[in-house]
Parts: structure tokens; C-alpha cells; sequence
């Protein structure tokens, strides 16, 4: 059943957007009394679509148990296509937050793009949470430098240049937190000062192992493990 997500509620019907509507008539050929899932604050809801293709509440349904812990995702500004790949598969594996975050090495320059290029991540992400079947959506932050990443919780940068401190050993020896937040490097990795900035600001330097993992690839094997660990 397809998932859709709303913000508007009114007595008995859910109102979808005017693109998750293009979706249902002309993609999916939906017709009235047909029924989908459509989340609204969090709740999940099947409906039936009426005449005007409004959601009609059929039922609630009962929440799971959610992970207490909170995933959020620090990454470079990268090409339109990695971009796009990083946000789709960290949604899959359940980040919370992405940041986007510029670095020495960024060879992407957004300059009065900025606005846009959020809306479009958000509608990557959003669209990511309905096919994963997310309660739901990662926010997209605005872009920020390294030294503005001041958050609390499990601070983890992936270091090349690390070599015993793993993963594993981080997690073991950081057992009481309830958000963890990752950084990870542009191509060609984080600048040596720039590492040790981030290490003034409490993040402690992780190795992925003995390969050098692309940028798309090493959120893909953070929160894999995140999820493994968790269960």
C-alpha cells in the first residue's frame, strides 16, 4: 500500500499535497475508495481516497516501539547524483538529521542556491520516508562550517588517518547517550587542521576499517552497523 505524508487535518479527512496527488491519479492511476497509508504527526492512518482523491481515515494504526537514540548525519556538499544517493539510503537506514557542511576540500559551491538545493534534499528525503515506510521525515539543516557543529551526545569523525580506533571500540566505550552524531569527510578527506578542530569540539576520531571508503559509502556503513548495534 503506498504511504503518503500530510500536515493537513481536518475532522475526519487527510489533504495530500498537490504533487503526492499528481502521484496518485497519473502515476499510480488511483481511483476513489482505493486505499493507501498516509502519516499525519506521526501517526499512521489508512484511508480510502474519496471523490476529490481527499484521504478518508479508515483506521489508526498503532505505533511501534521507536529507537530512542538519535542519528545525525554530517555531510559534504557533493555532485547532484551522490547527493541524491547519500540522502535516499541514510533515510532507508533512519537517520534523523542530515547537515549539510562545507570543508576545505568541498569542490561544490551552492552560493545563493542554497534555498533551492534544501527544498530539493527535503523532497529527496521525503519521498525516501514513503517508500521505507517511515513515521518520519529526516530534516535537512542549513549548511554549516565545522566549527559550527556544537551538538551533544556520541561525536564520531571517520578518520583515515586513524587506525586502532574503531567503530566497535567507540560504541563499547561510549555506552549512555541518546544522540550520535557522525561526520564524514569530501573526497580527499578532512584537512589534518580540520580534524583536530573537530576534535577540540569533542568528536573522537574512528576508523571504518582498513579500505578507504568513498563518501557515499561510508554513511551507508555507519548507520548499517548503527542498526546492527542497536537491535
Amino acid at each position: 500500500m503506498q504511504r503518503y505524508f500530510t500536515n493537513l487535518k481536518k475532522d475526519n479527512l487527510l489533504f495530500l499535497q498537490d504533487n503526492d496527488l499528481y502521484h496518485i491519479k497519473t502515476v499510480m492511476r488511483m481511483k476513489p475508495n482505493d486505499k493507501i497509508e498516509v502519516v499525519y504527526n506521526g501517526q499512521l492512518y489508512i484511508c480510502k481516497l474519496d471523490i476529490n482523491y481527499n484521504a478518508l481515515i479508515v483506521e489508526q494504526i498503532k505505533n511501534k516501539k521507536n529507537r530512542k537514540i538519535e542519528y545525525i548525519l554530517c555531510v559534504p556538499i557533493l555532485q547532484e547524483q551522490k547527493m541524491s544517493f547519500i540522502l535516499q539510503k541514510s533515510t532507508e537506514l533512519g537517520v534523523d538529521q542530515i547537515v549539510p557542511i562545507i570543508t576545505e576540500r568541498s569542490k561544490i559551491n551552492l552560493k545563493d542556491k542554497e534555498e533551492k538545493k534544501i527544498v530539493r534534499w527535503q523532497r529527496i528525503c521525503k519521498e525516501a520516508s514513503e517508500q521505507a515506510k517511515r513515521l518520519d521525515i529526516p530534516k535537512i539543516t542549513e549548511v554549516k562550517k565545522l566549527n559550527e557543529l556544537a551538538f551533544n551526545g556520541l561525536k564520531i569523525v571517520c578518520s583515515v588517518k586513524e587506525k586502532d580506533n574503531t567503530l566497535k571500540k567507540v560504541l563499547k566505550n561510549n555506552l549512555k547517550y541518546d544522540k550520535i552524531i557522525m561526520v564524514v569527510g569530501p573526497e580527499g578527506g578532512l584537512s589534518k587542521k580540520e580534524e583536530n578542530s573537530l576534535i577540540e569540539l569533542g568528536f573522537i576520531p574512528t576508523s571504518l576499517g582498513d579500505n578507504v571508503l568513498r563518501v557515499e559509502t561510508a554513511p551507508i556503513y555507519l548507520l548499517s552497523v548503527l542498526n546492527y548495534e542497536m537491535e
